[in-house]
């Protein structure tokens, strides 16, 4: 599992796509720099006390929902759970898993 500062950071770019703001848009009203808040949703850096509220202002929620991430998955969390889901497959499974990818991402253009 992704560390506090990346699952932060992921939720707080989840939340401001969702009330359709940009880096830039969230950035000016916290009152920071865009490549301040560009580190806190990249997780380098966690914000600071008086941030987080005024984030969670900006976004409308409440502070406990910035850390509500338990459906946030890295990357590297997600390969790692479909190799396993793959390593267990049957036969089967493992074709069916691989047509529905192949489909998928010819559909996307992935």
């Amino acid at each position: 599992m992704a560390n506090l500062s990346k699952l932060l950071g992921l939720r707080i770019k989840e939340l401001r796509k969702r009330n359709k703001l940009t880096q830039s848009q969230l950035a000016e009203k916290i009152g920071m720099e865009t490549t301040n808040l560009c580190k806190l949703e990249n997780g380098c850096q966690l914000p600071k006390e008086e941030n987080i509220e005024k984030i969670a202002n900006i976004l409308n929620v409440e502070i406990k929902e910035l850390f509500d991430f338990g459906h946030l998955k890295t990357t590297k969390d997600l390969k790692n759970e479909l190799f396993e889901i793959i390593k267990n497959a049957t036969n089967e499974e493992t074709e069916l898993f691989y047509r529905i990818i192949i489909s998928i991402k010819e559909t996307v253009n992935i």
